[in-house]
């Protein structure tokens, strides 16, 4: 499926970390991904060398060395007298899967030894023509500290074939470069796709070979709780006010209170500091009566004109991104100032999320900004940015989607029962949310979720998947306790819950599929 929509040979460690996490929720779990790759690893040297040789297999902690353990029960099987070096002690292997990878290598005590090295006076005596570093994966950054810089040392003062798992330690996967020191590699055995920093250091990779472990690529273009975590941001003690983001929502007007109240709400939900609402003064008055945490400002006017630029200016200065558009109105004034804000918003450098009323203002002059742009319409909305009607078909839906967000030079986020996200370039598919949520109002807080990411100064392609995905989960989780009776207010309680944990949604997607 949408085969023909796949442009890159290469994925990213963030990108790799993602799929990982998300094959988890789609029904692929770590410790089978993990068989796979160790059970590669060896069929691969069992194919070069006879059993007649020994290996050794330098292991870390993580996901890398559980790769390794796998390697060496199936090294075993096929005949071969294994020595397992691990990085540390047993006790401090934190990675699920690679402890249960470990657990039987302790009941095979004739075929293969194993080593605790947490000192490198430890390090034992190795005689193995074949030495397999499963050290450190792609997720490695920064220079190579003890044990793990004397373990690689050691890997490449022996006289012995060298095989890197994934990548070899002390290469950057993104980049190439080398963290202070790296295992030189013969040869590199690297899974479901290379890596960018691999081709870029391959005096350290030796020969490459690409493995399969049982992700199918169009796993690649799905959203989920994979790309939350990729934008959750940690929360150091000594933080202040401002650190995670103000976001200023530009909206309102004598009918529409609601919908930049949602806005700014949502946004305070998924963690921004500050959320300022700038609506008509009347307007703003009743946002203000709804909520102590949001800061309003007043604009003179019954909608939104070009007077209101001198006061909007001022907030753009210490905002880090904006919304405009919720409940904004399409007065011939209002639509003469959006175009008037946005400019001033691309002077300040300020990321854009335009939605409702201010897309359809922006669609009689579309044009690609300066600034990152990210655009939230509904199929309704598309038609009016583009002057296309989508088609039904959702292969032919994503193609069109990928041609405008090229065109404008942003990330769009079509809403629907299958949300796409596109920069032109890249596309990912949002299956959560449910009909309950055509209710007004929960594309407002859309918008509120992924201001709140740009405001933090997140990829703007990211910030819309996960905000995608976020929104569709809260609004799974209200369908669970209300069924369809809810509304928009709903969703906000629930925007922490999805962020903590978001693998949680996966207890609520199997009980919607039960009851389908």
């Amino acid at each position: 499926m949408l085969e023909k929509n796949r442009v890159k040979n290469f994925i990213t460690s963030r990108e790799m970390r993602v799929l990982e996490f998300n094959a988890e929720y789609f029904g692929i779990s770590i410790l089978q991904l993990m068989e796979n790759a160790g059970h590669n690893v060896a069929l691969e040297v069992a194919t070069r060398f006879k059993p007649d040789k020994s290996v050794a297999i330098f292991c870390g902690l993580g996901g890398n060395g559980g790769d390794g353990f796998v390697a060496a029960r199936h090294l075993s099987s096929m005949g071969f007298k294994v020595t397992v070096i691990l990085a540390g002690k047993a006790k401090e292997i934190s990675h699920k899967a690679a402890l249960e990878n470990w657990k039987p290598l302790q009941f095979l005590k004739e075929s293969i030894s194993t080593h605790e090295v947490y000192d490198s006076s430890l390090i034992p005596e190795i005689t193995s023509g074949i030495v397999m570093d499963a050290l450190l994966g792609t997720g490695t950054k920064g220079k190579l500290k003890p044990p793990i810089l004397q373990l690689v040392k050691k890997i490449n003062a022996l006289d012995a074939f060298r095989v890197a798992v994934d990548v070899p330690t002390g290469i950057d996967a993104d980049t190439g470069e080398v963290l202070g020191e790296a295992v030189k590699a013969d040869l590199t055995i690297t899974f479901h796709k290379t890596k960018k920093g691999l081709e870029d250091a391959k005096e350290y990779v030796g020969e490459l070979v690409v493995k399969d472990i049982g992700l199918p690529q169009e796993f690649e273009n799905l959203a989920g709780p994979g790309d939350v975590l990729l934008v959750r941001q940690p929360r150091p003690s000594e933080s202040h006010k401002g650190d995670f983001g103000r976001l200023l929502v530009i909206g309102g007007s004598e009918t529409f209170s609601g919908a930049p109240a949602f806005v700014a709400l949502a946004a305070l939900r998924a963690g921004v500091d500050l959320a300022y609402v700038a609506a008509p003064e009347r307007t703003a008055y009743a946002i203000s009566s709804m909520s102590p945490d949001l800061i309003t400002i007043k604009l003179e006017g019954g909608h939104l004109n070009l007077g209101n630029l001198p006061a909007l200016k001022t907030y753009m200065k210490t905002a880090n991104a904006v919304v405009l558009g919720p409940g904004l109105g399409l007065h011939v004034e209002t639509r003469e100032a959006v175009k008037a804000v946005i400019e001033a918003v691309e002077r300040a450098g300020k990321p854009l999320l335009l939605d409702a009323d201010g897309l359809k203002a922006f669609a009689e002059f579309k044009r690609k900004l300066n600034v990152p742009l990210v655009l939230t319409p509904h199929a309704g909305e598309y038609t009016i940015l583009t002057g296309t009607k989508l088609p039904e078909d959702l292969t032919e839906r994503v193609s069109e989607v990928q041609k405008t967000a090229a065109e404008l030079n942003a990330v769009i986020l079509l809403k629907g029962p299958v949300d796409i996200i596109s920069n032109g370039k890249r596309f990912k598919l949002n299956f959560t949310g449910n009909p309950g949520m055509t209710v007004g109002g929960t594309g407002d807080v859309l918008s509120g979720i992924v201001g709140a990411f740009l405001a933090q100064q997140v990829d703007p392609f990211e910030a819309a998947v996960a905000g995608a995905f976020v929104n569709g989960a809260a609004g799974d989780f209200v369908f669970e306790e209300k069924g369809y009776h809810m509304v928009s207010t709903d969703l906000l309680q629930w925007i922490p819950k999805v962020l903590d944990d978001p693998m949680s949604h996966l207890k609520v997607r199997k009980n919607s599929a039960k009851k389908s």
